[in-house]
């Protein structure tokens, strides 16, 4: 039988509580050390250091409690120190942390695979493959692709992100800060155009999907492509959900050019957008599919599960990693999937973009500088621009109120190609007394920046 929401108890008290300054004396203290010993390149969000984390809530090392609306980016959906994951890393690290499972197999790594097998999209035989991120899994989905189809190129799409590894960096589309200095990058890497219905005009995701295969077909030629890589709604770009049609037609086309579906679920995978995977939405079935993120709880783990006669092209010792399917994680995904089967989580999604269409919704005719608000499930955004008719992106809006909400103990996060995006991925076991809370604060410091 199913939990409810209601029936859950935290073990922090869900709550906002700021103690005085932001940050405070020993996160300063950090900080100093940090600097004396971290590289500048490694960025954050928050200028305080995490203590501890439960539900919703971050607490530092000051004792401030701040709402979580970033999941550290999408990772803890079921909370950051969910019962059931925490008792299984327990259970696990008392037996073993690691043989390396291409060394002495063990049955965690079985267990996931099978979960996964069932999980993702497809009524057809599905194998997979585990690593330790979200770009490991995407460069593992392409070789696996080029292999099975002898081809080389890979078509990507604008506001892409996918990695910042060198292959990962080539197919990721947003220069700085992520690929800006660090080239040359992989070769045979093609950037098609991406369905963004709100700048698109009257394109529909048909027509969208056109535009893309002529693209393909006479700057390309299908005959040469191994794959066609896509988020079937984009992270990192902006929280970009393509126009109804764009994705199945694209899997239509690559079907019958032989051309391998790899959908990048890395960020919109496990429960996140109201279902299972963003895949589901539309009812498409890809060929290859990446996890990685919300799969385990907080522990490094990722995927790529797909047709079985794609797997059977790639010669035994050409897949693995020392650490991959660590034993450990795997029983942390495990517990994750578990919890969130019992707890619902897909609709718990689903209440959330209610939540945050409620509060949200009525601005993109109130103030000039909403433009759009979009997603699905607790995977939602909102776009800021100078004004309504113009669409020019507004970087400095989402700024402001992104750090305005900081100082009052609301942690959110920025996203997209201009960075005028500002991202809502709060764990889905999140309270709705905190979540309203939150968005509460969000809808009056986006009113503070449009000057009303």
């Amino acid at each position: 039988m199913r939990e409810k929401m209601s029936d859950i108890t935290y073990r922090l008290p869900q709550e906002i509580r700021l103690n005085g300054a932001v940050p405070g004396p020993r996160s300063e203290e950090l900080a100093a050390r940090r600097t004396a010993n971290v590289p500048g390149g490694v960025a954050s969000t928050l200028p305080v250091y995490a203590a501890d984390a439960d539900g919703g809530v971050i607490v530092d090392v000051d004792g401030n409690s701040f709402a979580d609306l970033g999941s550290g980016i999408a990772v803890t959906s079921v909370g950051a120190s969910a019962p059931k994951v925490v008792a299984a890393v327990q259970e696990a690290a008392t037996h073993f942390t690691h043989t390396c499972f291409m060394v002495t197999p063990y049955e965690g790594y079985v267990a996931v695979a099978e979960k996964l097998n069932e999980l993702t999209p497809g009524d057809f035989d599905k194998r997979s493959v585990l690593f330790n991120s979200g770009a490991e899994a995407v460069e593992n989905a392409v070789k696996i692709a080029r292999a099975a189809t002898g081809r080389n190129a890979v078509v990507v799409f604008d506001h892409a992100y996918h990695g910042r590894t060198n292959l990962t960096m080539a197919l990721t589309a947003k220069a700085a800060p992520y690929k800006q200095g660090f080239g040359p990058f992989a070769p045979e890497v093609y950037r098609a155009p991406m369905s963004y219905p709100y700048r698109d005009g009257e394109l529909g995701g048909k027509e969208a999907a056109a535009r893309v295969i002529e693209m393909i077909e006479k700057q390309i030629g299908a005959d040469y492509v191994a794959a066609i890589l896509i988020e079937p709604i984009q992270g990192e770009g902006g929280f970009i959900v393509p126009a109804e049609g764009f994705l199945p037609e694209l899997v239509t086309w690559a079907r019958e050019k032989g051309i391998v579906f790899i959908a990048d679920e890395v960020q919109a995978g496990f429960c996140r957008t109201g279902s299972w995977f963003a895949s589901d939405h539309e009812g498409i079935e890809p060929d290859l599919i990446t996890t990685a993120k919300g799969i385990a709880g907080g522990m490094p783990l990722s995927a790529v599960t797909g047709r079985a006669e794609l797997f059977d092209k790639v010669q035994p010792g050409g897949l693995g990693g020392t650490y991959g399917g660590n034993p450990v994680a795997c029983a942390a995904a495990l517990a994750t999937i578990e919890t969130m089967e019992e707890w619902d989580l897909s609709a718990r999604a689903r209440h959330i973009e209610e939540a945050a269409r409620e509060k949200l919704g009525p601005l993109v005719e109130e103030l000039d500088i909403v433009g759009e608000i979009r997603g699905r499930g607790a995977m939602f955004a909102v776009e800021f621009v100078s004004d309504s008719d113009s669409k020019t992106p507004h970087p400095t809006a989402a700024k402001q109120i992104a750090a305005a909400c900081a100082e009052r103990g609301v942690l959110i996060l920025t996203c997209g190609t201009y960075g005028n995006v500002v991202r809502l991925l709060p764990p889905l076991t999140i309270s709705d007394d905190l979540l309203n809370q939150a968005l509460d604060i969000f809808v009056e410091e986006i009113r503070k920046v449009a000057g009303n």
